[in-house]
């Protein structure tokens, strides 16, 4: 089953705890802490696999859930780094951040690598927290939280040359007498339901890559049809071979044909309007072949015409050379400009935001809605420390300006807290 569009939630793990702890021998009355931090949660990575051609391997999970890092132990002991979570996915697949709709990464290169939701570092244990002034602490932290992103998976197939032509022109036969390819063939529309991909070898040694996209009709850039599901896959290629049906078979006209299918690639995408195109005049084996090519040169007379037949190979060594030549004459480029790209992360231009509802003072904040889940409050110490950070941030200032009195609640993601001034 090919799958090239799915949604996906990622919970990267949370850090293990931080350990309370303190040296206890018989002749050592001092012994100090000896707590040890918690290991680092794991990541959610994606990287790309070439031996893979679909996402659907992903497509029958909906959470992705990483595991927790290790907790800290006594005796110094910190917890073990939880083992990273790889996910592999297909060249061409590009990872979009769901709720913002902003492009993270363009995986395209075999091996790439690229951490989508990062695991939480682990807490502190109370040897860390230890100074000169206070050299017995008794609080130590929780794991930070690991980021939870929803991402929408893209794959785009990766190839040099894109067949593109009304249904039953002759893509899918002439991928498959010109490498090994095996798409499916039959005498009805819309055989080709997803992209083949085929080797093509030249005589030299040289190959490239060549795709039997599905085939289109007018109005596709709008989604009739196959319409986008083709047009996306074709936004990879480095050329577009535009195979028209020359031998007008099912009275075909081949002048309209081109007309209507270059209008809809003109509609969709300025991208796929400007890459390098050649025609392929397919059928031409067939009675009224050659009249029609001479007609259509008159009619679109700078266009570069490749005349060929899939039933007698006439033509096909020539025009897998003429696409070698301007392969090599065609530089590589990216899909998205890497300015576009925007990596995951919390941001916000004040610390913490400050909003009333009813009689409740809710605050949130990256920074302070971690504190509050790395804070143990069942260890005094930990929550004198959330109290002095929740002072020092401004945020307590901030309520007795916004008018927040003593007694009030004040609220922070679940939890409820007393204000007090």
């Amino acid at each position: 089953m090919f799958v090239d569009e799915l949604n996906i939630k990622l919970m990267a793990g949370p850090g293990g705890d931080g350990c309370t702890s303190f040296r206890r021998e018989k002749f050592v009355p001092m012994g100090g802490p000896d707590g040890g931090n918690g290991g680092r949660g794991a990541s959610i990575i994606f990287k790309v696999d070439k031996s893979l051609k679909t996402l659907v391997d992903l497509s029958y999970k909906k959470i992705i859930k990483a595991p927790k890092g290790e907790n800290g132990k006594g005796s110094n002991k910190y917890g073990k780094n939880a083992e990273d979570i790889i996910i592999n996915v297909p060249e061409g697949t590009t990872i979009i951040n769901k709720a913002t709709n902003e492009i993270m990464a363009d995986l395209i290169n075999d091996g790439e690598e690229f951490v989508v939701a990062h695991g939480g570092r682990g807490g502190k244990g109370n040897k860390s927290f230890a100074t000169h002034d206070v050299p017995a602490p008794k609080f130590s932290e929780k794991g930070e939280p690991g980021e939870e992103i929803e991402v929408r998976l893209e794959l785009k197939v990766l190839a040099d040359v894109g067949l593109v032509g009304m249904p039953s022109v002759g893509k899918s036969t002439l991928l498959s007498v010109i490498s090994s390819s095996k798409p499916k063939i039959a005498a009805y529309h819309f055989t080709t339901l997803n992209p083949n991909l085929g080797v093509v070898k030249l005589k030299n040694g040289k190959s490239f890559v060549m795709a039997d996209l599905p085939g289109l009709i007018e109005g596709a850039s709008n989604g009739v049809g196959l319409g986008t599901e083709f047009l996306k896959h074709a936004m990879r290629t480095r050329i577009i071979a535009h195979v028209v049906d020359m031998g007008a078979s099912e009275e075909r006209n081949p002048i309209e044909d081109y007309k209507i299918i270059r209008n809809e690639i003109i509609k969709y995408s300025e991208i796929l309007k400007n890459k390098k195109e050649v025609v392929i005049a397919s059928k031409m084996d067939l009675e009224n072949g050659k009249e029609n090519l001479e007609k259509f040169k008159k009619a679109y007379p700078d266009l570069e015409v490749i005349p060929v037949s899939s039933y007698d190979l006439s033509g096909i060594d020539e025009m897998m050379e003429r696409l070698m030549e301007i392969l090599d004459e065609t530089p590589k480029e990216d899909l998205y400009p890497k300015e576009q790209f925007k990596i995951y992360k919390y941001e916000d231009n004040k610390p913490y935001n400050i909003k009333r509802d009813g009689n409740i003072w809710i605050v949130s904040g990256k920074e302070i809605e971690t504190l509050l889940l790395m804070t143990k409050f069942n260890e005094d110490e930990g929550v004198l420390r959330f109290a002095r950070k929740f002072k020092g941030m401004g945020i307590e200032d901030e309520l007795e300006k916004l008018g927040a009195k003593p007694g009030d609640e004040v609220q922070i993601l679940d939890y409820m807290f007393t204000f007090k001034n």
